[in-house]
């Protein structure tokens, strides 16, 4: 019961020192809470952790008051927060991410919900954080998505219709006029829109949206399917690319395996250990190119047991690699599984 009073007194003079207009001397403080002085300065030096707590001078006496809302206490967002929305977005526009406008503006109103107490109170702890967090951006495609081309396919998405647009694939001349369902958005290095042609069985694919032009919200209704589970789409491929999947069995060798345990090669990896320290790592999954390429920065450390297919893919990127000393220049195998690239 004794804690609850505490709480009980705590509570009582957080909406006292919100009422008032004038603010309240400590000794008000302590006669609205039934307690001594000391105990109402205690309080108040706890309640100045978690509210803006202003401060007033009234013949040589001290007056306090809770400035706003006590709502807007709990839905302020601090330093931390603010610091990861803008690095966030600083990130996204270094790599050319299509939704980095939609996250300055979302940083820009967070910052600009702020009034200037709160701006004073937070921009020494937010400068460092700003100045000293950084995401790291690895080497990959430096494209430009036209804002537009995103807010109309999202529109779409939203007016529960099909987005048309002139799509050119990799390698051709002249784009060709699409129409299809927006089954989804994958954001990344590269953003693609999954498409699903309306009225046909076929699987939804890719489109990157560097390569769509006037891109147009349609006039024909088109929703993804009720059931329609992106998250198990994308988990059937190790990337992006769309192929028939594969019973994948990888063999990580001892000093690896600690290393392997903490890293996510598929969302639905299976670990088995094996003898000698060994470890087996299955999933199954299409996107053989990608899961090859990626085996790479592993150093030799992990094996492919199955399937043959995979085996195959490693030797013609392996033989590939060897341009990169200069001596050979290996004709590149074009099957890989990029029908809309």
């Amino acid at each position: 019961m004794a804690r609850m009073a505490k709480l009980d007194r705590l509570l009582t003079l957080v909406n006292a020192l919100h009422d008032t207009s004038d603010g309240l001397t400590l000794d008000e403080m302590a006669e609205t809470i039934g307690a001594d002085r000391r105990t109402a300065e205690r309080l108040r030096d706890v309640i100045r952790l978690h509210f803006d707590l202003e401060e007033l001078a009234d013949d040589r006496r001290k007056r306090f008051r809770i400035v706003g809302s006590l709502r807007r206490v709990f839905t302020r967002p601090n330093a931390a927060e603010i610091a990861a929305v803008q690095e966030a977005a600083a990130a996204a526009r270094r790599s050319g991410a299509a939704q980095a406008p939609l996250l300055e503006s979302l940083a820009e109103k967070v910052k600009g919900a702020l009034d200037d107490r709160e701006k004073r109170r937070l921009d020494p702890d937010l400068e460092p954080l700003v100045r000293l967090q950084r995401h790291h951006v690895p080497a990959g495609p430096a494209l430009t998505v036209s804002h537009e081309v995103l807010a109309q396919v999202q529109g779409a998405i939203m007016a529960g219709a099909c987005v048309e647009f002139d799509y050119l694939r990799d390698g051709a001349s002249e784009a060709s006029w699409r129409r299809v369902i927006p089954a989804g958005l994958i954001h990344g290095p590269v953003t693609y829109l999954i498409g699903q042609i309306p009225g046909s069985e076929r699987e939804p694919v890719p489109y990157r949206l560097d390569r769509m032009s006037a891109v147009r919200i349609s006039n024909q209704p088109g929703c993804a399917a009720e059931d329609w589970d992106l998250d198990a789409w994308m988990g059937r491929s190790f990337g992006i690319w769309r192929e028939d999947g594969h019973d994948i069995v990888l063999r990580v060798c001892p000093e690896a395996a600690p290393r392997a345990r903490e890293w996510r090669f598929h969302p639905a990896q299976v670990f088995e250990e094996e003898e000698g320290g060994e470890l087996l790592v299955r999933f199954h999954s299409g996107g053989l190119r990608e899961l090859a390429e990626h085996l790479f920065t592993w150093g030799g450390d992990v094996a492919i047991v199955a399937p043959e297919d995979l085996r195959e893919m490693m030797r013609e990127r392996l033989a590939a690699g060897q341009g990169a000393l200069g001596d050979v220049r290996p004709e590149l195998s074009q099957s890989d599984g990029r029908e809309n690239s």
